[in-house]
């Protein structure tokens, strides 16, 4: 009867389940277990480890080594990830299978030293069973089988047994590759437990083919899918290659892909079939004005590519992610091109695929789960037209660059293209090697796949990812945090004008060792209970000061933070001995730290007069705030001009003279976006967050301002320049630095005067003039080298080909560019089919050769093969486009003999 009844809602499932439903649902049936529901962290993880969050439990990484301590100890969440770098990897396979993704949502709970095996076998056989419906008949478990040292898991084989009632074969142990679970080489791990479900033996399996028994849930066959990784964390692994050592609690770190549960939710057999893609497939259809046939022909492998990836663009657009040429930007540019490429193939005009994007981030599809693709909307489609439009020009110069390769050699009847080609045609111009291969089929040439190979080999050992550079905090930090507790932050109202005070709980010196005491000419690091130093965090730098110790002093020079809720303060005792249990008297250096806050409060300033002046699209992607300056990345795609700026500036400023009060509150995340707080790129923000207004300003921060507005004084732009496409900074300064500044300004202005002996209204009239004058004798200059040239070449020939007439020039102790210009107004002057100018400098050749356009179209002769063919006669090389091609060489002496055999070697070729 209970299998009948699990039957029915399965079945009503299939037909009412939406993936939204799921998502609900899942959070909702751990809370009422006792759960708390954490919302899901930025694709950008706070780890130095990862490319990306990769798993739903990254961001709790910190909690089951113990440096982190949370206020429950059970979690549940829907964690989104991204797969498409570093050690997982699936971008390739995108398209082609039913399972593969670079974006997906990953279910989770989590026990911190609570719960183990039992209670999180007992939890997963619930929520499927009792919840979603699943028969046990169709339902597979794996276990650890053990490996390297590490036992068997047992405990987990037995509870599977006994819990949900299945014999011994259903039951399967596997080995560490498929039942060991570690987030990367370093970090918490432990065996793990899979559940799969049996989609059908009508599904086709390679071993039933090859006469074998279809191995099960061991098997690489369809007919099983993993829907539930429960992963037993019991090791952490701190260095790589390192010892694996016990964790101090036992906890439970469990992943369901949403895409998967979804798909057996909803009765299908491919990811791309369930809610989650349909829309988006049925707009590329309609876009491509094809039919999306669930087949793996290259039409719907191309729809699926764009579907998954603009998932992926959206979502790593909004958490920050803008697509450059280095490590995360990269992987974004990466899966942009993709898609794009994709979309050309099955004609999709261009604009569609920031069209597609847009589309992931409404309501209907994931704006309602992750509001924050909302707020990024208006950036997500700026970026993806602003990358769809170059990279489509880019497919142009590779496609012009193919056509014009000289370097493909035969085999047998096989037309093969180089290697080092098609990974140029990769690194520099996108081109994923199967869209070279292709292009082959339809030009009839192949790709060294090895050579190839041997190139990207050669690339990702120059790229390979190694995180920001920073070490995972030593254990002494953690273990003064866990003997003494956090440290208390005094700075939001302390009066530096006035000193605090904080009971000193450990010194550690720069080896890490901690020590009782701090002598005269020792550098250490000081922990207190309170603190009135602000640690470096969020852009903002670490305070500077002094600390006194009764007789004793010590100059601080660093304030920073090694765990999220310890302060360390780093400085050289400069007199008398520190004993730990002393009260330490703070004395911030005050006219430093005030800069500092007009600095950051003016960041927030401009922030907001950014987004209101250029649009919605300008999101912060870093920043400094130092005594000396403020610089602030922001998303952008063009330049400032002068006026933009001055309106930019003006905004600012007339937010500093309306003297506001800073408004601070504290609240729990949600309510601060119902508020209309920005949240900050590269921030990790806890449950409770401090909300910082000033003016229009409302943004999610946990540095130190002004009381008001107008304690900032003066705003002014120093600087604004590109620092990466699509990502803009702009550096200023403030206060007294922005009176110093426009002194200065005014200083060059008043000189440049004096110097133009012209009054202050026409000093722009007269440099302009004098820049007209300088670029009309520049033109002098050229014309008349340009004739000095022509008729001092120390060797002449000229020689008569038919109807063409060539032309050899010998010119000594110019440099190459002055040889091109030389033989390229040759060509159009005497009307010469074909120029040859050739000079020694320094010991070294160079060699131009300038062929007429319509001849060197005709096929007739070709710049780049007669040049290459003069070069190896004066011991070089070289090449390039049929109408001018240069080379070098190494012997001068052999120069005049290589262009007497000009008229030989084309005489030969005609």
């Amino acid at each position: 009867m209970e299998e009948i009844l699990v039957y029915v809602i399965y079945i009503v499932s299939m037909t009412f389940f939406r993936s939204s439903d799921i998502r609900t649902q899942f959070l909702q049936f751990f809370k009422k277990a006792g759960h708390t529901v954490i919302r899901s962290s930025p694709l950008i993880p706070n780890d130095t480890t990862l490319l990306f969050a990769n798993a739903g439990m990254v961001q709790f990484k910190d909690v089951f080594t113990g440096r982190q301590r949370l206020s429950f100890d059970r979690a549940t969440s829907v964690q989104k990830c991204v797969r498409a770098g570093g050690k997982h990897n699936d971008l390739d396979n995108v398209g082609r299978t039913a399972r593969h993704h670079t974006f997906f949502e990953m279910l989770g709970n989590f026990s911190f030293g609570d719960y183990f095996k039992e209670d999180a076998i007992r939890f997963a056989w619930k929520l499927l069973h009792e919840e979603f419906g699943l028969s046990k008949d169709r339902l597979w478990f794996t276990v650890f089988q053990g490996e390297d040292g590490i036992p068997a898991d047992e405990d987990a084989r037995r509870l599977w047994k006994s819990i949900v009632g299945v014999n011994d074969d259903r039951v399967i142990g596997l080995g560490k590759k498929e039942n060991f679970w570690t987030m990367g080489d370093t970090g918490p791990q432990g065996p793990c437990s899979e559940i799969h479900f049996h989609q059908g033996d009508d599904l086709p399996c390679e071993e039933e083919f090859l006469g074998r028994r279809c191995l099960g849930p061991a098997c690489d066959c369809d007919r099983f899918l993993e829907i539930w990784n429960l992963v037993f964390m019991q090791f952490e692994r701190i260095h790589k290659e390192g010892d694996l050592l016990l964790l101090p609690e036992p906890s439970i770190d469990t992943g369901a892909g949403l895409e998967r549960l979804t798909s057996v939710l909803q009765g299908k057999r491919s990811n791309y079939d369930t809610d989650l893609f349909s829309p988006l497939l049925d707009a590329a259809s309609k876009a491509s004005q094809k039919i999306y046939r669930h087949s793996d022909s290259d039409e719907d492998i191309s729809m699926r590519v764009l579907a998954d990836h603009a998932r992926a663009t959206a979502f790593l657009i909004a958490d920050g992610v803008m697509p450059n040429n280095l490590g995360r930007g990269y992987v974004l540019r990466s899966i942009m091109r993709r898609a794009i490429r994709h979309a050309v193939r099955i004609q999709i005009p261009e604009g569609f695929f920031s069209d597609l994007c847009v589309a992931v981030t409404g309501s209907d599809l994931m704006g309602t789960a992750y509001p924050e693709l909302g707020d990024a909307r208006s950036l997500i489609e700026k970026t993806v037209n602003a990358e769809d439009e170059g990279f489509r020009r880019t497919l142009g110069r590779g496609m012009k660059l193919i056509s014009e390769a000289t370097d493909f050699r035969m085999d047998g009847n096989t037309k093969v293209m180089p290697g080092h080609l098609a990974f140029q045609l990769h690194d520099t111009y996108g081109f994923p090697l199967d869209l070279t291969q292709v292009i082959g089929r339809e030009q009839g040439f192949v790709v060294d796949e090895a050579a190839f190979a041997e190139e990207m080999k050669k690339q990702r050992t120059r790229s390979k990812f190694s995180g920001s550079g920073d070490q995972v905090p030593s254990e002494m930090y953690k273990k003064i945090r866990d003997t003494y507790g956090p440290t208390i932050f005094t700075g939001y109202s302390y009066d530096y004008r006035k000193s605090g005070m904080g009971k000193v709980i450990a010194f550690l010196l720069p080896e890490g060792r901690l020590t009782e005491q701090a002598e005269t000419g020792q550098e250490v690091e000081i922990f207190t209970e309170h603190t009135s130093f602000y640690g470096r965090s969020g852009g903002q730098v670490g305070d500077t000061g002094q600390i006194r110790c009764g007789a004793a002093i010590v100059r601080i020079f660093d304030t920073w933070k090694p765990l999220p809720d310890l302060i360390a303060h780093r400085g050289r005792v400069q007199s008398g001995v520190l004993q730990l249990g002393d009260y330490a008297v703070h004395t911030v250096d005050e006219d430093r730290h005030r800069a500092i806050q007009q600095n950051h409060s003016a960041t927030h300033l401009l922030h907001s007069v950014l987004r209101r002046i250029l649009g919605p699209h300008v999101t912060q992607k870093g920043s400094y705030v130092g005594p000396d300056k403020l610089t602030f990345d922001y998303s952008h795609f063009e330049s400032l001009s002068v006026e933009l700026k001055q309106q930019i500036e003006e905004a600012v400023n007339v937010s500093i003279l309306k003297n506001v009060e800073q408004q601070v509150m504290e609240t729990d995340f949600e309510n601060a976006r119902k508020l209309g707080a920005v949240a900050l790129f590269g921030e990790k923000y806890g449950d409770k967050v401090r909300v910082m207004r000033l003016g229009d300003s409302i943004e999610l921060c946990g540095g130190t301002h002004v009381g008001r507005t107008g304690d900032i004084g003066l705003f002014k732009i120093t600087a604004e320049s590109s620092i990466a496409k699509g990502v803009r900074r702009i550096e200023a300064v403030t206060g007294m630095a922005a009176v110093s500044f426009v002194q200065k300004m005014e200083q060059t202005v008043a000189h440049s005067i004096e110097l133009l002996h012209v009054e202050p209204a026409e000093m722009t009239a007269r440099i302009e003039r004098l820049l007209e004058e300088g670029k009309q004798q520049e033109r002098e200059i050229v014309m008349l080298k340009h004739k000095l040239l022509q008729h001092g070449a120390g060797f002449k020939k000229e020689w008569m080909l038919g109807d063409v007439k060539i032309l050899v020039r010998k010119v000594d102790e110019v440099d190459g560019k002055a040889l091109r210009e030389l033989a390229e107004t040759l060509r159009e002057q005497h009307e010469a089919g074909v120029v040859v100018v050739g000079g020694a400098l320094d010991e070294k050749v160079t060699l131009v050769v300038a062929i007429d356009k319509q001849l060197a179209k005709s096929g007739r002769f070709h710049a780049g093969t007669l040049v290459n063919q003069l070069a190896e006669r004066v011991g070089g090389k070289g090449g390039g486009r049929p109408e001018v091609a240069q080379a070098g060489g190494t012997r001068p002496e052999k120069l005049e003999d290589a262009l007497l055999q000009t008229i030989d070697i084309l005489s030969a070729d005609a």
